[in-house]
């Protein structure tokens, strides 16, 4: 069914799965404060938006794709925030990575105006978002969940339902944390492999087929050279960026240190990860951390 859907916020992520939308027959307005992007899409079948509030008006759906909290309860919340434009009708998916609470508190004001909403953050990268396989989980009520679906399946291949408002993003950087676990804990195998006089491609072939078998080294291997695909094999071009790995294990530690939880793991990703920001690479793909590990 097609629908008229809003969307803010047209980065890396949200530009191709605006686009998709577009590919998927529905009318879609969009709005970034980067103009070029907007007409870029305009020119591909979608409608620009004058602002934001033009966006989020006379819309089914309205998607946001931010950069952090600050920007996602700037647009909602507030005197001017959307929230006071928006119709009742109208569904929000809020797809940005943010803490939980923040998209909590959005979620319950605009609840008070019978505006019904989830946080949906996604798991893919920019080659999920372009190819329309993102991972999608969705933090709302069963009602809300329901109407989400349908319009997250033209953007992605799989879509959870993680619980109420703000699980969604609790179970992301849960992802997340441990994904830089793992990408750290094997740029460190194959790095101590290589300075050992092993073949990287061999010793990553043997752990592939072994009990260190992990996501990384089937289909992301931080080593240059070992995997054509991989941004290691393409000057560590992203991907996911290096900042946007440091951001979200900085909201990782935010929700540990609330639950009181124990992230020693996690706690040392994070130094890692902010190591390699001071050192340049932040806009680099998060498997640049091999670099730190290689004595070139």
């Amino acid at each position: 069914m097609s629908l008229s859907i809003g969307f803010i916020g047209l980065g890396n992520m949200g530009g191709p799965m605006a686009a998709n939308l577009v590919k998927a027959g529905h009318q879609v307005k969009v709005f970034d404060l980067n103009r070029s992007v907007v007409n870029l899409l305009a020119e591909n079948g979608a409608i620009a938006a004058d602002d934001a509030k033009h966006c989020a008006t006379d819309v089914d759906v309205l998607i946001s794709m931010l950069p952090a909290s600050k920007h996602v309860k700037s647009l909602y919340l507030g005197d001017t925030g959307l929230v006071h434009i928006l119709a009742k009708s109208t569904l929000v998916i809020d797809c940005s990575t943010i803490d939980a609470a923040s998209a909590r508190d959005v979620g319950a004001e605009l609840s008070e105006h019978g505006i019904d909403f989830v946080d949906a953050p996604v798991s893919g990268g920019v080659a999920g978002a372009t190819a329309g396989t993102l991972t999608f989980i969705v933090g709302g009520g069963d009602e809300q969940f329901a109407k989400a679906q349908p319009v997250l399946a033209d953007m992605g291949k799989n879509i959870f339902h993680a619980g109420d408002i703000g699980a969604g993003q609790v179970a992301k950087i849960c992802n997340n944390m441990l994904l830089s676990i793992l990408m750290a804990g094997t740029s460190e195998a194959i790095q101590m492999g290589i300075n050992n006089g092993l073949d990287a491609k061999v010793l990553s072939d043997i752990m592939t087929a072994s009990s260190g078998r992990n996501w990384t080294l089937e289909l992301y291997n931080p080593c240059p050279g070992v995997m054509a695909t991989a941004p290691a094999s393409n000057d560590y071009k992203p991907g996911f960026m290096v900042d946007l790995m440091a951001k979200d294990l900085g909201l990782a530690m935010e929700a540990a240190q609330q639950s009181n939880s124990v992230t020693p793991m996690g706690s040392m990703a994070k130094n890692l990860y902010t190591m390699l920001q001071h050192q340049g690479a932040g806009s680099e793909d998060f498997s640049a951390i091999f670099k730190l590990f290689s004595k070139e």
